[in-house]
């Protein structure tokens, strides 16, 4: 029975990612910081009714010492590195701590595996934020690189280091680009769950109206629960390599904002409102992956729809406020 250890597993992909993995019979390992809300920072694995059959232990990606022991006593076969600060708009209030933990974060979480594990298998979640001021459109991996952000920048780093380490060390460490992907465990302080959590209260006569920032930016969403089946496809090569991971379609917010609002019965144009103060210092305008070396080479391809995330979203969030009720 294999054994996976990974960081930031109370988030949306760690949750999914450990259902996926226990499904396949792997032991899991999380890795967790101590948090003085301890007691609810499991909720979206209970979600998944997984919560229960995963052993968390803590760990901090500002300590080494603390990993190395980790990884030495656990011996993980597979390490999927998904913690980071990962909110865009936060790293402009704290650029120091996302570079910390975003960027030298993940160095730590390589160096503990190099010591203590050298032939674990290492995923780093990079993100389609290095691309930022694109370059070019659809974007590949061989895209040039344009952080518009403290958390892109942090992220590029991470990516860069991953490759070293691959290079230097001849670890098998790879690189998923991950495109935007959502799903009913999405943080509400990311725009898609901001707008389904208000759809859901609107639908409920508990709300009038959604305030946005940019309704025009242009981002390709996909399922975070095909993506980490991504991740996890990537472990299983003889060879390690990067990937960008992403379906192939470009909706913008205001696009996504009417499906969630459709799904619901409504119309996005009666309840949305727009205030320049939820603007970004700078924006990324327009994101497009190309994961057609995904597909060619680990045989990944994006299953569900905008139309059918958007739906379950918003399905999800009126459950969720109806048991409240």
């Amino acid at each position: 029975m294999p054994t996976a250890m990974i960081t930031g597993i109370t988030g949306q992909d760690g949750a999914y990612l450990s259902q996926l993995l226990l499904g396949k019979g792997y032991t899991v390992i999380g890795v967790m910081r101590r948090s003085a809300s301890s007691d609810v920072i499991g909720e979206r694995l209970r979600y998944l009714d997984v919560l229960d059959r995963v052993t968390l232990v803590e760990g901090n990606l500002t300590d080494l010492g603390s990993l190395i022991r980790l990884v030495q006593k656990y011996q993980p076969n597979e390490v999927y590195h998904l913690a980071a600060q990962s909110f865009v708009a936060t790293s402009w209030q704290q650029p120091s701590l996302t570079g910390l933990v975003t960027g030298l974060g993940a160095v730590t979480m390589l160096e503990a595996v190099r010591i203590a594990r050298p032939e674990a298998r290492f995923y780093q979640a990079s993100s389609s934020e290095m691309f930022g001021k694109v370059q070019a459109t659809p974007q590949s991996e061989t895209t040039p690189f344009y952080p518009r952000s403290p958390y892109a920048a942090a992220k590029l780093y991470a990516h860069w280091m991953t490759v070293n380490y691959r290079e230097s060390f001849g670890m098998h460490a790879s690189s998923g680009i991950l495109f935007n992907h959502e799903s009913p465990l999405r943080g509400i302080e990311f725009v898609t769950r901001r707008i389904s959590h208000a759809v859901a209260q609107i639908k409920l006569g508990l709300a009038k109206d959604l305030t946005l920032g940019n309704t025009a930016a242009k981002r390709d969403w996909g399922h975070a629960r095909d993506y980490v089946y991504a991740m996890w496809l990537m472990l299983q090569q003889d060879v390690a390599d990067d990937y960008v991971i992403a379906t192939g379609r470009t909706a913008s917010v205001a696009e996504f904002a009417a499906l969630a609002f459709g799904a619901a019965g409504l119309r996005a144009e009666d309840h949305i409102r727009t205030d320049p103060a939820l603007m970004r210092p700078a924006e990324v305008e327009l994101l497009l992956g190309d994961a057609r070396k995904a597909e060619q080479k680990i045989g990944w391809k994006a299953q569900v729809q905008l139309e059918a995330l958007a739906s379950e979203m918003v399905e999800a969030d009126i459950g969720r406020l109806k048991a409240k009720l």
